[in-house]
Formats: structure tokens, sequence, C-alpha cells
């Protein structure tokens, strides 16, 4: 069953909960496709007293995401969740009609009701080894200020976009209400975000989880340059250092690889579509190990 005493930090007081051993972080689960459910069934920690993080895109379906958090939080001491694109999709095949903010604020409660963390939560404090640590889930969204190459605008990018075929399917099914278009949506929740960091007790080092990536540098190696366009904000290039992380996690790109900017390892963490990680192979391990700090250490090589 989920812990019912969440440890948390709220106006820099830290409350009291299970201890974590390990704290481990996936994303981008696609339970949709039966391969992927099939290896999340078969997600077990290593003691009781794990925590995980799941950074986004489970799946489009309300009842999928549901699935996969009752299932995790039975096995994990604390589930920390961050919304992905495909969560806010409002998707034709989804009884639950809910768009925009009204969407994100019922996968919000519905995380509440079996214990699962989120981004609107007082942050976690995490007491296991290198702890204490705050752990801090965001939810930012894109603002189209990843442009690619040669692109002077966000209007000229999203005209070269459409015009190489490179259209994300939010265009299409992820509402921004009541904002006027993602890009809104973005400045808003940045704002709400840094107030929130802002508070974070200055002595406590942090582990920044987005669905996208926070710096723009790991798109570029993107098959198709346009779609950086939906993949994050240019407004937190610096947050890494401005918010003391020890780690930023990450998932979206569904390139998983650990890359450094400042010294901080920034970890994209996804299992992806199954043609993705079949012809990889099937992770093993597919948690990737954030805490204590040798299982990002072991990944320095990654690039």
């Amino acid at each position: 069953m989920p812990s019912t005493t969440n440890p948390r930090i709220s106006n820099g007081e830290a409350v009291r909960g299970p201890t974590g051993r390990r704290l481990f972080a996936v994303s981008d689960l696609h339970v949709a496709y039966e391969q992927n459910r099939a290896v999340v069934k078969d997600l077990h920690p290593s003691d009781r007293s794990d925590w995980l993080i799941v950074a986004g895109d489970i799946g489009e379906l309300t009842a999928d995401v549901e699935w996969a958090l009752r299932l995790l939080t039975e096995r994990f001491a604390q589930v920390v969740w961050v919304p992905g694109n495909h969560e806010l999709w409002t998707h034709p095949d989804d009884p639950v009609r809910l768009r925009g903010e009204a969407r994100y604020r019922g996968l919000v409660e519905l995380c509440r009701s079996l214990g699962v963390l989120t981004p609107e939560d007082p942050y976690a404090h995490w007491p296991g080894p290198d702890g204490p640590v705050v752990i801090a889930p965001l939810f930012l969204l894109y603002d189209y200020s990843f442009l690619p190459p040669g692109a002077t605008g966000t209007a000229d990018a999203l005209a070269r976009a459409e015009e190489a075929g490179v259209v994300a399917t939010d265009e299409f099914l992820l509402h921004s209400d009541p904002y006027p278009d993602p890009a809104a949506w973005c400045r808003a929740r940045l704002a709400y975000t840094r107030e929130r960091l802002d508070a974070c007790p200055p002595e406590l080092p942090t582990v920044l989880v987005n669905h996208f990536p926070l710096v723009r540098e790991p798109t570029r190696i993107l098959r198709y340059p346009e779609f950086a366009l939906w993949c994050g904000t240019t407004a937190t290039h610096d947050w890494h250092r401005r918010y003391r992380a020890a780690t930023v996690v990450y998932g979206h790109l569904h390139i998983p690889r650990t890359t450094w900017h400042d010294g901080v390892p920034h970890r994209e963490v996804s299992l992806g579509y199954p043609r993705e990680w079949q012809a990889r192979g099937r992770p093993d391990p597919l948690l990737h190990e954030i805490l204590p700090r040798r299982g990002a250490l072991s990944q320095r090589g990654a690039r």
C-alpha cells in the first residue's frame, strides 16, 4: 500500500517520513502498448524503502495512468510524478473529457488519492544516503523557444516544422484552457515554480524533475531538429545552478543517457515506444538509480 505519511518540505520545514534507501527514476512508460505494460508489471524495488520518480508520459488515458501509479505505489515507499505531454492530451478514446488546466488538476487529485506526490504538493525531503535532498517535481511545459537552426522566431519555426512534416500531436490533442496557448501556460508555470523553488532551504541540494529537459543541449541530437520546439523552454537554462541541483531528471526525448552541464548530471530516464527500446534491447536495469550519487556517477561516461 502507498505510504500514509509522506516526507515533505513546506516553508522550509521538513516533515519526517519513511527512510528512503535508494531513489530511482523512469519515464515514458507508454503503457497503452502491451509490451510496455508487461515491462511495468515486472518493475520491483530492490528494497521496500526505495522511492520512485515517474517523469511523465505514463500514457494518454486516465485509466492507464491510474493503473500504473496504483501498481507502483503498492511496491515503492514513495512515488513522485510529473505530467508528460501525453497525460495532458484529451484523447478521443479517453472517457475523461477534461481539457488543459482542468485535466492537469484532475490528474493531481488522482495522484493524491493514491499517495503519489505531484508538482502541486510540498516538496519531499528525501532522507536516504546523500540526504537530505529536496525532491522537486516540476510541471513547466514548453514555449517554442527551442528554435531549430536558422529560424528567426516562433512563427517562422512553426512554419518550418509544418513544411518539414514535423508537427507534434500536442498541437491537436493538448489543450491549454484557460490559457490562450501552451506558451502562456508555460509562462504561468514558470512564475509559479520559481516562487516555490526560491522558498526552498538554501542549504539543501535538489533533484529537479521535469518531463522536458531543462537545457537545450540534449535536443541537438534529435533526428528532426524541428521537434525541439515541443521539448522545453530556454527560461530554465540555469536552473540546475540556481537551485543547487545534485541531479536533473527528465524524459520525453526517448534517448536515455546522461549529459553533464556545469558539473551537474542531467539524466534522461525514458523507456520509450516498443520499437525504440526493442531495437536497443530491453533496458537492464530499467530503473535509473539517482541517489545515492554513485548511481549517477557510474554513468558519467555517457554523453
